[in-house]
């Protein structure tokens, strides 16, 4: 447990690595551009090349502003599981959103292709697969919260949760086998995951998404720290827990459901980022882990942005690949931890 004193510089420290962290993933990209006209632009918003301010208010602030946010979002949301399921390796797709999303992605770009030509297939890049991916996440989490509601145990709803998720993706595999090859490839290419395909007009969606989700993650604190303990010791401290559950999840859901939906299934953020957060914190308080895990997601994966983009470069390293190399390490680290403790 660290001290008022330590807390207060460790927050001004993270807070300013995080400013740094958007600023320049603002500055970097495959287009070069003069480091203080950028920061002229975003401080003053004036300039003299149009072209730079056009660059930066329709490409590069959307994007880090949805880094931030699904950094924000997706790591809060698999605190949220592994609280509630006491697994250190439960993330915030564990009930089988992300799948639902992959689920009504693939009906759509797929599955259509199977009855109408391609071209026919026109607006898949906007709002359609957002909608898709919507949809049919909601209707996963519509299941598992009628489960919720009827089973007590919370190691039953977890399977069922991974289930649901199999055979979603059993569809998925089904649609993919009988696709043809540029449908297949669009669909692969959104698994991938992306992070510059939010518009400012989805952007109007997104963001007021996930900052419902963090406040009703908020008014959860006490919740979830009754939780950890315990389900038998949150009911003698007189929590309704069916109630608290479902709330909970439907907040994880709104959170990793939203940033599937819009930017793809980013993986190992969820995963990871909590477990960076309670060994530099060293609490399980939530008052103080929950705040701490939601700025930790925001530098993680902005840094994997600024990484992914290959600054100088014109191409552009799938996000997944990146969290996927800043994550893994993290995961091993947890099963070997959790083995020498068994051991012990």
């Amino acid at each position: 447990m660290l001290s008022k004193r330590q807390y207060f510089f460790l927050w001004i420290l993270l807070s300013f690595i995080l400013i740094v962290l958007f600023i320049f993933d603002i500055i970097l990209g495959s287009v070069r551009l003069p480091f203080f006209d950028v920061l002229k632009i975003i401080f003053t918003g004036q300039t003299d090349h149009p072209e730079y301010a056009t660059i930066i208010y329709k490409f590069r602030i959307p994007k880090a502003l949805t880094a931030l946010f699904a950094g924000f979002a997706l790591s809060v949301s698999g605190l949220q599981m592994q609280t509630v399921f006491k697994n250190p390796l439960a993330g915030p797709y564990v009930l089988g959103i992300s799948a639902g999303a992959s689920l009504g992605v693939a009906l759509l770009v797929m599955g259509l292709s199977t009855f109408t030509v391609v071209s026919q297939v026109g607006v898949l890049g906007n709002w359609t697969i957002v909608l898709a991916a919507w949809m049919c996440s909601g209707l996963i989490l519509f299941l598992i919260l009628a489960v919720s509601m009827r089973v007590k145990d919370i190691m039953t709803i977890l399977i069922l949760g991974i289930m649901f998720g199999s055979a979603t993706s059993a569809v998925v595999s089904i649609l993919q086998y009988f696709s043809n090859e540029s449908m297949l490839k669009a669909f692969i290419v959104w698994t991938m995951g992306s992070l510059g395909g939010v518009s400012l007009a989805q952007l109007k969606v997104l963001i007021p998404s996930v900052v419902i989700g963090l406040l009703l993650t908020f008014l959860l604190i006490k919740a979830l720290n009754a939780m950890m303990v315990g389900e038998n010791y949150a009911k003698s401290m007189g929590l309704n827990v069916r109630s608290s559950r479902f709330l909970i999840f439907l907040s994880t859901s709104l959170l990793a459901g939203s940033i599937t939906a819009f930017c793809g299934p980013i993986g190992f953020i969820g995963i990871a980022v909590p477990h960076i957060a309670r060994m530099v914190f060293k609490t399980a308080n939530h008052k103080i882990l929950l705040p701490g895990t939601m700025i930790f997601g925001g530098i993680v994966l902005l840094f994997s942005d600024i990484i992914s983009q290959l600054p100088g470069y014109d191409k552009t390293l799938p996000i997944n690949s990146i969290t996927a190399l800043v994550g893994i390490p993290i995961v091993i680290w947890i099963i070997i931890r959790n083995q020498k403790i068994t051991a012990v």
